[in-house]
């Protein structure tokens, strides 16, 4: 249902009591709020992030290298405490202009080349950057590549119907309201059905390989399957509905590389759950 008393003014202003529960950590500029550096640790890869759905994608990426014996791909990953504010320091906002979790720096050329370490933002390119650099989880076949990449940017511009659209007028927002909840309902139902229909058909999104489609996309969809995203979300869409998707999902969050990535920068849950800063695998046996 619409609020009767708001009528939107002529020009737009910021307002710090509005928002609901992320109000403190969204606003209307970019740029750094004070200085402070980035954590560096002693692997070619330093991952930035938060074990959120978006995190957790590119999390898997680096777990899923070093499963498939890509030493080279070891990385530290450093919590990024995003209601603290750590995403608005300059130190981060050096490698994502955006503030916005997961971001990496790529410091594997410099030794050898005298090159400047590779800034790599968004979650997406940070996929596409690892999986590219190591011959891995995207096809080199011009059409199976061109499936994958296809369905990695589905994902990406999905997201935000899902997580800023449905999730935040469903779970956050303030007040309840009628209309953006079903706008975003049915949306998020709408990709459900997307996937579900691809996944009758295949056992993976681009086809019969695992990729980084799959990568990107399970950490969204699977914890609707499982119940653990946005309260009662799963019941009130109906998410047993999409029988090939929980098939999918129950599937990619078994991985032994996805059961750790889903570990790595997380500080809530249950115990042994959590490796807040990631430096080594011995950090999981110590959770």
């Amino acid at each position: 249902m619409a609020d009767p008393t708001y009528t939107p003014p002529e020009v737009w202003t910021y307002d710090s009591e509005s928002g609901g529960r992320f109000a403190a950590i969204n606003r209307p500029t970019a740029g750094a709020q004070r200085e402070e550096e980035l954590p560096k640790g002693e692997h070619p890869h330093q991952l930035y992030s938060l074990a959120t759905p978006n995190g957790v994608k590119a999390n898997i990426i680096f777990e899923e290298l070093l499963e498939a014996g890509h030493s080279d791909a070891e990385y530290d990953a450093w919590i990024i405490n995003i209601g603290e504010g750590v995403q608005f320091t300059s130190g981060f906002v050096d490698i994502n202009p955006n503030s916005k979790i997961p971001a990496m720096v790529d410091y594997s050329g410099v030794d050898h080349s005298g090159s400047a370490p590779i800034r790599v933002f968004e979650s997406g390119a940070i996929l596409m950057h690892m999986a590219e650099k190591f011959g891995k989880f995207l096809p080199t076949d011009t059409a199976a590549r061109a499936e994958t990449l296809s369905w990695l940017f589905w994902q990406v511009g999905s997201a935000p119907f899902i997580g800023g659209g449905f999730g935040h007028f469903y779970a956050y927002a303030p007040e309840k309201y009628e209309y953006p909840i079903n706008r975003y309902a049915m949306e998020t139902k709408r990709l459900f059905d997307v996937a579900n229909n691809r996944l009758k058909e295949t056992q993976f999104l681009a086809g019969d390989e695992y990729t980084i489609a799959d990568m990107a996309a399970a950490p969204w969809l699977a914890p609707f399957v499982s119940g653990d995203i946005y309260g009662e979300a799963k019941k009130f869409l109906s998410i047993h509905e999409y029988e090939a998707v929980e098939r999918w999902a129950n599937e990619i969050m078994s991985r032994p590389a996805v059961e750790r990535a889903k570990m790595v920068n997380r500080t809530w849950g249950e115990e042994g759950t959590n490796v807040p800063n990631r430096h080594s695998a011995d950090d999981f046996s110590k959770a």
